[in-house]
């Protein structure tokens, strides 16, 4: 589909959003109707002096216009239809593809709703299990209410991961506190006592044993694990620095989103939100991304540099969107061994699944074998795109003798453009037949000769010959 048809579908949706006939929005811009009927029909260009007047009529972002969000919906919207409740219906990818172009609130709307569903569905099966017995296991009733990790999510990619305000502010905390690397705890404390008469105490483990940080607004007490590592007590300290210096900015930005449709949905982002302002208070902007650059984002290197961990590196690096002096453009996710993603981002361009398990040929399943080694692997998506992917498992500090550790795999990547930048890439062949097929979610990828295949891919007819297998019951379907 070409860009052009893209941005006139844009230009009429806006429009009826607006309320505005042909005639009223081409006298606003100085065109005739005619011309603007021609752009809206995709039967001319749309010049880029047309497109800042129409950004600025529309009080739109120039990002509205692109076509990233629209393939982050496309790629919702095959997912979410990949159910098998669907298969009846036929749907193409060029329907989807022409519903999140023309409608995109359309499509966030049957999302929302395809999201309302399988968690009715899961409450019910849920429910259904407690009451039958079918397993010994008691389950956890999930309630019927929208997804907000979900929300939230949704809320960060459209900001792409990067709060302005948020790093202006932290940066100034550096120079009003008088901040210093070596004595960042003592100065964050120090500040919490002068500006806003905070006191912080260390509550002993045998005392409370689940605590990780505490404040107490009638007593301004604040209260921390002495089990937390150093740089989790900075990053709590400054936690709560974000929530009393941008509490204010934070709640705008949370009670404006109309996505984030729930008061559950709008606590998550506004925690999120303050512990984006933590991380950038202990990863400074541009001391940062010049130590990233420097060490070729070598991650160990970063980390021991700033006091932080994997994990903490690996997400500060998706943030750097800065206009002028931006980073690599990265994609970031964290699952757990049973294969839950608890976290995501891409700026990459990449897809990750949102409804259904992952492709199980990402390395980062693989690094659960080889904890805490980097590994490397070239991924091919279907559409061709080429990520350079690193992944590592990471554990997080014990909280005493007997304690289940907590152990995530976390992997970081980028096209292949990129590659080059990153210490990683040294020895790497980055040529396209070194790389691995890799797929988003078994039932939208079109790979029928996959060995790893779990179920058939809904854009293929399935065909299952009884007198022959392979290692997967479905990779036959490409004999059809």
């Amino acid at each position: 589909m070409s860009e052009g048809l893209k941005l006139g579908q844009k230009v009429r949706a806006l429009r009826r959003r607006e309320g505005l006939s042909q005639v009223q929005l081409a006298t606003s811009l100085g065109i005739s109707p005619s011309y603007l009927n021609l752009i809206e029909s995709n039967r001319r260009p749309l010049p880029a002096a047309l497109l800042i007047k129409l950004a600025s009529a529309f009080q739109v972002d120039l990002h509205a216009f692109g076509s990233d969000e629209d393939a982050r919906l496309v790629s919702d919207l095959l997912e979410a239809f990949s159910d098998p409740m669907f298969e009846s219906y036929s749907i193409t990818s060029t329907e989807m593809r022409e519903l999140a172009t023309a409608s995109p609130q359309g499509a966030r709307a049957v999302l929302a709703l395809y999201r309302a569903y399988r968690s009715q569905r899961e409450s019910t099966e849920s429910l259904a299990a407690r009451v039958s017995r079918l397993t010994d296991d008691e389950q956890d009733l999930r309630s019927a209410v929208p997804d907000s990790p979900e929300e939230v999510n949704d809320f960060t990619q459209k900001h792409m991961n990067h709060f302005p305000e948020l790093e202006d502010a932290a940066e100034e905390l550096w120079k009003s506190a008088r901040l210093e690397r070596d004595e960042l705890i003592a100065g964050l404390v120090r500040n919490l006592a002068q500006q806003y008469g905070v006191t912080v105490r260390m509550a002993r483990w045998p005392d409370e044993r689940s605590l990780m940080r505490r404040y107490e607004p009638e007593r301004k007490l604040l209260t921390l694990s002495e089990m937390l590592p150093t740089r989790s007590r900075a990053f709590q300290l400054a936690y709560q620095t974000g929530l009393f210096a941008m509490g204010d900015h934070i709640k705008k930005l949370t009670d404006a989103d109309p996505a984030l449709t729930t008061p559950e949905s709008r606590a998550l982002a506004r925690v999120t939100l303050a512990n984006y302002y933590a991380g950038a208070v202990l990863m400074p902007y541009e001391p940062f991304l010049k130590a990233a650059q420097e060490v070729r984002y070598d991650i160990d290197v970063v980390g021991r540099r700033f006091r932080v961990g994997f994990e903490q590196v690996c997400h500060r690096l998706t943030t750097l969107r800065r206009r002028g002096a931006e980073a690599i453009p990265f994609h970031m996710v964290r699952i757990d061994v049973a294969g839950n993603i608890s976290k995501r981002f891409s700026a990459s361009g990449i897809r990750f699944a949102r409804f259904s398990g992952a492709c199980p040929r990402w390395n980062i399943f693989a690094a659960f074998m080889t904890p805490g080694m980097i590994r490397i692997q070239l991924s091919r998506m279907p559409d061709g795109t080429i990520y350079f992917c690193l992944a590592r498992t990471t554990q997080k500090d014990s909280n005493g003798y007997g304690s289940q550790p907590i152990v995530h795999a976390i992997g970081l990547g980028c096209q292949t453009q990129y590659a080059r930048q990153m210490v990683y890439s040294d020895g790497i062949d980055l040529s396209t037949g070194a790389a691995v097929p890799v797929g988003v979610t078994c039932r939208t990828c079109e790979r029928t000769d996959c060995d790893q295949r779990a179920f058939p891919s809904l854009r293929h007819q399935l065909t299952v010959d009884e007198n022959e297998r392979a290692n997967s019951l479905y990779s036959l379907a490409r004999r059809s």
